[in-house]
């Protein structure tokens, strides 16, 4: 696997090293010690996979607060995604910068998220699976976010005539009203 870290601090991508041959290929995607030697936590104890059903939809800006903060993994098995973290740790060298990466089945990438950091994507294709690993558990009452279209963050979303963004994501606070998390 190759690393690469991003310009938000933790946040790493993962590129898999693919073996070819007449049937295919084969690829590590996680490796404990690999990731310890990047001192990232690769001990997922929760895989959760995100099927969307047509370009345009959007989901975020999520993260999980307190004890149920999490770090994760994120990749693409079908399809591909406009992908975005935005990091929320007020103590960070990185605070209140996003990136964006493409990830697609085609890439194979993948992007390590820490702690803190929110993420959300767009679909790129008519037909897309966002597949997780979560170092800690769901709980949805430490559930967060921010709005995808806060202007005090500016996150330059591809256009989309017929974007499709969730009650409950639409109802995310600005930033200014995120408060302590």
């Amino acid at each position: 696997m190759i690393f690469t870290p991003t310009r938000i601090a933790g946040a790493w991508l993962v590129d898999p090293e693919p073996l070819p041959d007449a049937r295919g290929f084969f690829a590590r995607t996680v490796c404990v010690a690999a990731f310890a030697e990047h001192g990232l936590d690769a001990h997922f104890v929760q895989q959760s996979v995100s099927r969307n059903t047509r370009a345009g939809i959007l989901r975020g800006m999520h993260f999980q607060t307190g004890a149920h903060a999490e770090d994760k993994l994120v990749r693409v098995t079908t399809g591909a995604v406009y992908d975005v973290i935005l990091d929320l740790r007020r103590a960070s060298t990185t605070y209140l910068q996003w990136q964006a990466v493409e990830l697609s089945a085609d890439n194979q990438r993948a992007i390590y998220i820490p702690k803190g950091v929110a993420h959300g994507f767009q679909t790129r294709t008519a037909l897309s699976e966002v597949f997780y690993q979560m170092t800690v558990p769901f709980a949805p009452g430490s559930s967060a976010g921010v709005r995808w279209d806060d202007p005090a963050i500016g996150i330059d979303w591809p256009d989309c005539a017929d974007r499709m963004v969730s009650a409950k994501d639409l109802a995310l606070p600005l930033l200014a009203g995120l408060g302590e998390h």
